[in-house]
């Protein structure tokens, strides 16, 4: 089956055309600035097309240039937040559009340009198959206790305010590929995923699914990202409110304006890494600060799935740092961890073990490839006609 793979952002639409049964990617490709003009958001002359529909006209025109009259059986969607109700990978028709939007209000920059993408397709195609994969589903098997916040109830029943998770499609992908290497059934997988971009989280897998995450109702909680400052005191942003700052304030210096910028003035783990090297005493404690943090979710995530069998990077940083890797082994002696220098040196796109034979946790790099993972559910779902 080819199906073809979208990722809707508010002004972008990233895509690919995938060969499940083959495993290859036929065709890919970015459509950016959608609905944006010359004078600014969505004012003067567009420079870029004015709506997911004309992105869409885009993508039809570049898929057929490439592949010709290649037939597309199905259409897969990313869909990020599926709060409660999604714990899997289904079919889209009207009634699931309605309710993915019922979840804008969960993830307000995400789940409104995901919808923007499904409404898209159906008009341009209507009898077209349509998958939502969801980047929560896999962090539905958390327990009451890991996703749980001691608040209020009424802030859970009224307001839905929880634990979510999100990179669950990632980890899922990552958690078979994981086992696999090690050649074990994923039922009998424990471990520590450690899912490292520009956005930053890190999973405990105990038997194959999730059972603690460090991103929660956001993606903001847990670890130190590029821009998002990830754990800190609440109370900060009480102060900070009484001392005049607006919510609005608060938003874009969490998520923009945080973790390694903030800290460094470099969002970029390279250019962090670069300046560290060169003596830059701010782009060092970035590191320090970046790698401490995730240290201590590795060692408590490695008490909660009852002894990890297996420490996993993956996502850009995940795969490519060699530094940041070597920079939070070195945390986790207490854990008998020990990286294998030259094998935590070597650049590949396979997965593969850089710990020493003595390590007493295998260390793995494990590439992920979300897309992969989503045209594998999508021609799943459409199989089995769910």
């Amino acid at each position: 089956m080819l199906v073809l793979v979208i990722n809707s952002g508010s002004s972008s639409l990233k895509y690919q055309v995938r060969d499940v049964a083959a495993g290859t990617v036929l065709t890919e490709g970015l459509i950016e600035k959608i609905g944006v003009g010359n004078g600014g958001g969505g004012d003067g002359e567009m420079v870029g097309p004015r709506d997911h529909a004309e992105a869409l006209e885009q993508v039809d025109a570049a898929i057929h240039q490439e592949l010709g009259d290649l037939e597309l059986g199905a259409v897969g969607h990313r869909v990020v937040h599926g709060g409660e109700r999604f714990a899997e990978p289904v079919l889209v028709d009207n009634e699931i559009t309605r309710a993915i939007e019922r979840l804008n209000p969960l993830a307000p920059l995400h789940n409104p340009a995901n919808v923007l993408g499904i409404r898209a397709i159906t008009r341009k195609w209507p009898k077209m198959p349509q998958v939502a994969v969801f980047d929560t589903a896999f962090h539905r098997t958390l327990p009451e206790y890991a996703w749980r916040y001691a608040v209020p109830d009424e802030l859970y029943t009224n307001h839905g305010i929880r634990r979510y998770g999100f990179h669950g499609t990632s980890n899922e992908y990552v958690a078979r590929r994981s086992a696999a290497l090690l050649d074990l059934p994923v039922e009998e997988f424990d471990a520590v995923i450690a899912h490292l971009g520009n956005g930053a989280s890190v999973t405990a897998i105990r038997g194959g699914r999730s059972v603690d995450t460090s991103m929660g109702f956001t993606p903001l909680e847990g670890l130190v990202m590029g821009t998002r400052s990830g754990d800190l005191d609440p109370s900060i942003l009480v102060f900070l409110g009484r001392a005049g700052w607006t919510p609005e304030d608060l938003d874009t210096m969490l998520n923009r304006e945080s973790g390694l910028k903030g800290l460094a003035g470099h969002n970029d783990m390279r250019s962090v890494v670069e300046a560290s090297e060169a003596g830059d005493e701010r782009a060092a404690m970035a590191l320090a600060v970046a790698s401490h943090r995730l240290a201590k979710y590795i060692g408590g995530y490695h008490v909660a799935v009852g002894g990890a069998k297996a420490l996993v990077f993956t996502a850009g940083i995940g795969e490519n740092s060699k530094e940041f890797r070597a920079q939070v082994a070195d945390r986790l002696g207490a854990l008998g961890i020990e990286l294998d220098g030259g094998l935590n040196a070597e650049r590949s796109k396979e997965p593969r073990v850089i710990s020493t034979p003595s390590s007493a946790i295998p260390v793995l790099v494990v590439p992920t490839d979300e897309e992969r993972a989503i045209a594998e559910a999508t021609a799943a779902v459409v199989s089995a006609g769910r």
